[in-house]
């Protein structure tokens, strides 16, 4: 099924002509400095999970402590591996959806090196003890002057590229750019001008709830739909199955999303009216979970025979699978009686790994794995090395996801019924080696992939690059 407008849509300029409007030295830059991160903050991720089972392996040096090493990974996932990523795939989406260079494209290729060397001062900065101790805002101010610096510059290119357009009517994936980037400029100033220096108490706790959701509901979920509304239908062939239902999405999650960051402060002082509306926005948020879903899986229609030998819809398939559990655990843990027995426990933990990672980092390396190739000119190095990247990452992110939950729902329960804190941690231990376990699967997994993707370019060089793609995904016109 699709739409009227969008069945017979096609694009207004040639595959060649759309190559020629995409800076790939610029994408590649991106795109290099995202598996680097990649590579890096993930694994800062398995060295302090390690801690929980052996607290004494790292020494007693200030600066692996698991309080320095914590927020390197976690905003080192954000906005290194992630957002890296997706701000080099907007360089080689966007041209091609608009039918124009990026506005100052050239500005890019500056804007590339501040990025990256800001976020390594930030790393630095993070192991040296400056932490301003607010979740996913621990940058001090001169890093979150400089990330934000980057982001508005940038969201100023995209919006005159989209506004100097030649393509008429807007494909969805660009309504969600814009909307994660003009969200997040105004999150940005949220989270690093205001929270930490004028807003205290317990309205700052509750701030801060709605500053880390902004992070995730309104940059990093609207760009991971950029890339799969993008990535899904240009990889398996066919036209996105609903325009209509990817507006309903959009509208949906931009009316409920911004309502939810307090439902992680049930039973606080925060007003009962907020909680009570965090909880609501909450389970509506089901509405654009299913719709996305609905669009992606239908978009699939007719194309699973082809499904095992495209690595690209396999991620990209992989991450809607775990979409639909995290999304489903985000919702339920919102109430108050589940919340009861999840909170302060492995399962959001669980929940935080099945959407960041599972979902937006994986959709981040499927539009990797097919953008790269592209860029290069040939197929992938190696196929089959890719499968094993693919099958690590999936078993070790589904064992993580399935090994937290059952962790939170034994430690919560244990608590409620009056057992001690301490034991109950000692119950989990063996909960946290498969964590572990699984961490490890996930890293070899992606360190296999940046081997693969790297040796593809190196293979292509020598000779001029083929023709870079195909055409931009059915439906993005009229």
């Amino acid at each position: 099924m699709t739409d009227g407008k969008t069945a017979n849509a096609t694009p207004a300029a040639t595959p060649a002509e759309l190559d020629a409007l995409v800076d790939r030295p610029l994408v590649l830059k991106w795109l290099y400095w995202g598996l680097f991160w990649l590579m890096f903050t993930p694994s800062i991720g398995v060295t302090i999970s390690t801690l929980f089972n052996y607290p004494d392996y790292l020494g007693s040096s200030q600066y692996l402590s698991f309080g320095r090493l914590r927020p390197m990974h976690v905003n080192g996932v954000i906005f290194g591996a992630f957002s890296t990523l997706f701000i080099g795939l907007c360089h080689y989406v966007l041209p091609r959806l608009c039918g124009v260079r990026v506005w100052k494209g050239e500005w890019g290729h500056w804007l590339v090196w501040l990025w990256n060397l800001t976020l390594v001062a930030g790393m630095a900065s993070l192991a040296l003890g400056h932490n301003q101790g607010l979740e996913a805002g621990e940058f001090p101010f001169v890093i979150d002057a400089l990330i934000f610096a980057v982001v508005a510059v940038t969201t100023v290119q995209f919006l005159v590229t989209i506004a100097r357009r030649r393509e008429q009517q807007l494909y969805v994936a660009v309504w969600y750019l814009i909307g994660a980037f003009v969200w997040t400029v105004m999150n940005l100033v949220l989270g690093s001008f205001i929270l930490p220096y004028s807003i205290t108490g317990i309205n700052s706790a509750a701030f801060h709830g709605l500053f880390i959701h902004y992070i995730v509901g309104l940059w990093i979920t609207p760009a991971g739909y950029v890339l799969i509304y993008y990535f899904l239908p240009a990889s398996v062939k066919n036209p996105i199955y609903s325009h209509k239902l990817s507006l309903v999405g959009f509208w949906s999650l931009a009316l409920f999303y911004p309502f939810v960051g307090i439902h992680h402060y049930l039973y606080s002082p925060i007003a009962d009216w907020a909680e009570t509306l965090a909880i609501i926005t909450s389970m509506l948020l089901i509405v654009p979970v299913w719709t996305v879903l609905q669009n992606f899986f239908g978009t699939m229609i007719g194309r699973w025979h082809s499904f095992g030998g495209n690595l690209t819809a396999k991620f990209l398939i992989m991450g809607s699978l775990m979409y639909l559990a995290g999304c489903f655990q985000g919702s339920t843990e919102a109430l108050r009686s589940i919340q009861e027995p999840t909170h302060f426990s492995d399962f959001v933990i669980s929940h935080s790994h099945l959407t960041v990672f599972g979902t937006f980092v994986v959709w981040a390396i499927a539009g990797t794995v097919y953008t790269i190739p592209k860029l290069a000119g040939r197929e992938l190095w190696s196929f089959t090395l890719g499968n094993w990247s693919f099958w690590l990452i999936t078993f070790g992110i589904s064992l993580m996801g399935l090994d937290l939950t059952l962790a939170g729902l034994q430690q919560g329960y244990m608590l409620m019924a009056g057992v001690e804190w301490l034991d109950s941690l000692v119950a989990i231990r063996p909960y946290w080696l498969v964590r572990t376990v699984a961490g490890i699967s996930m890293d070899i997994g992606m360190s296999l992939l940046v081997y693969n993707l790297m040796r593809t370019v190196l293979a292509a060089r020598g000779g001029a690059p083929a023709a870079a793609s195909g055409a931009v995904p059915q439906g993005a016109a009229p």
